[in-house]
């Protein structure tokens, strides 16, 4: 049996926690080490990994040589700092989105990650969805025809959302739900028609200047001059709501709530696409072929950066 890939974790909230169940199942991983300011939270895990190292300071996490990926899941705003010094440690490295809380330092990681020549990657789980993989062959066949128009809808009961509440997520500085989900959307649309343009936003804040957006509407060009349109809202008396819909001169495809894939013609009303299973690839077994040196469908810090410029257009303020 081939040794196990030792990893550790850096921010262990609801994400980080995510992350930690799916690398369990792995049995070609190790969970070596965790690492959050929240000692208590680290004594709850301490219960159930005995073995496994708690750090409250990743300094010292990165002190182990034994370590070979680190998982990174702190707020934006720190992204940048310990990224770099993780890179610096020659430590393979799967990083948050977004990947940093500006262009500039999102620039300054893909250049440092790309000298170390480590493996880099971003945690977009959409990647590995069958809904996603369906949702590209459908288009990239050409089921739907000549695409018209792309829309993306975002509509929270409530930000933060029950599950996610912490001391970020809300500010201005760092959180709101166009950073939080909007880059799930955008890594999936530039992946399937190319980089968006010729963006333009209006973003609504509320009167406490430390708290993140209401509401916002944004509109962008795709290559082909294919119109997009994202529109999103928080605080309303209905269910949360997503929807990624795509409009082609022969059909309609639209991915809602991450999961619920369907397709309409002229002369139907649209019928959900039945989906054989979450995942067709996991993001361990990709980053553990990466690792090994194959090939592994991940997404990389470049990406990552693209993803970047059009976030920062997305939430700059008028």
């Amino acid at each position: 049996m081939s040794e196990k890939v030792k990893f550790g974790l850096i921010g262990m909230g609801a994400i980080g926690e995510r992350i930690l169940r799916q690398f369990q199942q792995h049995e070609e991983f190790e969970i070596a080490a965790l690492c959050d300011r929240n000692v208590k939270r680290l004594n709850n895990f301490k219960v159930e990994l005995p073995d496994t190292a708690m750090y409250t300071d990743h300094l010292d996490m990165l002190q182990d040589e034994t370590i070979e990926l680190i998982y990174l899941g702190v707020p934006p705003k720190f992204h940048h700092s310990i990224a770099m010094d993780i890179i610096r440690r020659g430590k393979n490295l799967l990083c948050e989105k977004p990947l940093a809380n500006s262009v500039e330092e999102a620039k300054e990681m893909v250049e440092a990650a790309e000298r170390a020549n480590i493996v880099h990657a971003m945690n977009f789980p959409m990647v590995y969805s069958q809904a996603f993989q369906v949702f590209k062959e459908k288009i990239q066949s050409r089921e739907l025809g000549k695409i018209q128009k792309v829309e993306l809808h975002l509509q929270f009961t409530q930000w933060p959302r029950a599950w996610q509440k912490n001391e970020w997520i809300s500010s201005r500085e760092q959180g709101g739900f166009i950073r939080e989900v909007a880059p799930h959307f955008i890594q999936m649309i530039q992946d399937l028609f190319g980089e968006m343009g010729d963006i333009n936003s209006f973003v609504q804040y509320p009167e406490d200047e430390l708290l993140s957006e209401t509401s916002f509407i944004s509109s962008m060009k795709l290559p082909g001059d294919i119109p997009v349109l994202f529109n999103g809202i928080a605080g309303i008396g209905q269910k949360e709501h997503l929807s990624f819909k795509v409009f082609g001169d022969k059909g309609t495809l639209d991915l809602v709530n991450w999961g619920i894939l369907s397709q309409s013609t002229a002369a139907d009303n649209g019928e959900i696409i039945p989906l054989e299973s979450s995942e067709t690839s996991s993001l361990a077994g990709e980053l553990l072929k990466a690792i090994k040196g194959d090939s592994g469908k991940l997404v990389s810090f470049k990406e990552g950066y693209r993803v970047q410029k059009v976030l920062e257009e997305l939430i700059k303020e008028n």
